[in-house]
């Protein structure tokens, strides 16, 4: 089992490298007006959200799922003692899975040159998902609940 959840780290690893990446193309994208590095930053979004934030968010989810049924199945049914850091960390979770969604939304935005949002919307967006990501790891190594 260890080797399952060394996966899984890796594969969240992948996944938050994404998630901090693409907002960050965001941001240089909403500050770019010539049309070559528009392109440019629209062939580079749609590789990184489909091409590695996606692969990794699902194959994150993946073996998380498989993690929690191999351990954790029993306190998540029964919501015994110490089991509220699990229901906590499945929050966040899904919260990012919003997320990396509403990047897509917004991916599809730029790709259609719909942007409305500016490059400082963008420099606090990038910021979530580290939130996220502190949260969840101390939810995950601490187990603080």
């Amino acid at each position: 089992m260890l080797w399952l959840k060394a996966i899984h780290v890796m594969f969240m690893v992948t996944w938050f490298a994404g998630l901090f990446y693409l907002p960050r193309l965001f941001v240089y994208h909403a500050m770019t007006e010539d049309r070559v590095s528009i392109e440019r930053f629209k062939i580079m979004e749609r590789k990184l959200y489909y091409g590695i934030t996606t692969p990794g968010g699902i194959l994150t989810i993946i073996f998380g799922l498989w993690l929690l049924i191999a351990y954790w199945w029993e306190p998540l049914v029964t919501m015994s003692t110490g089991s509220f850091w699990l229901h906590a960390k499945l929050t966040l979770v899904t919260t990012l899975i919003v997320y990396h969604l509403y990047c897509g939304k917004l991916l599809r935005d730029f790709k259609d040159d719909r942007n409305r949002h500016s490059h400082i919307f963008y420099r606090w967006f990038n910021e979530f998902p580290v939130l996220i990501l502190i949260s969840v790891v101390i939810l995950a190594y601490v187990k603080p609940f």
